[in-house]
């Protein structure tokens, strides 16, 4: 049996960082390193989500979830606006994972993600 946080953390996480890493970069052209300090993470990991290459195993299921979208987009400003701490980004995280168990959008812990 498997938790939600445990599926969150496995399938949500990464494809949320990787959103996020990318705004940061594209749109508020914050290198690698500095992306990946502003999510508590690694250049290397940074460059993974940019690529592809972590993140991407339910990445196109959750890219069309819209609250998954509009939170990653959220979250990308505030970081570059210097509004939100590692610890606010994290708490603002545990809140969408919430939102996204409340809508169903994570169900079953046997299932995985819902379609």
């Amino acid at each position: 049996m498997r938790p939600p946080c445990e599926l969150v953390v496995r399938d949500v996480l990464p494809t949320f960082r990787s959103l996020v890493a990318k705004e940061l970069i594209e749109k508020y052209h914050f290198s690698q390193v500095n992306a990946a300090k502003k999510l508590g993470t690694t250049q290397a990991a940074i460059s993974h989500y940019i690529y592809s290459k972590r993140g991407d195993k339910s990445k196109k299921q959750l890219e069309n979830v819209s609250k998954i979208q509009s939170v990653a987009s959220e979250m990308a400003q505030s970081i570059a606006n210097e509004e939100l701490s590692v610890t606010d980004a994290m708490l603002n995280f545990c809140k969408l994972c919430t939102l996204l168990r409340d809508q169903n959008i994570i169900c079953n812990p046997h299932k995985g993600l819902a379609s």
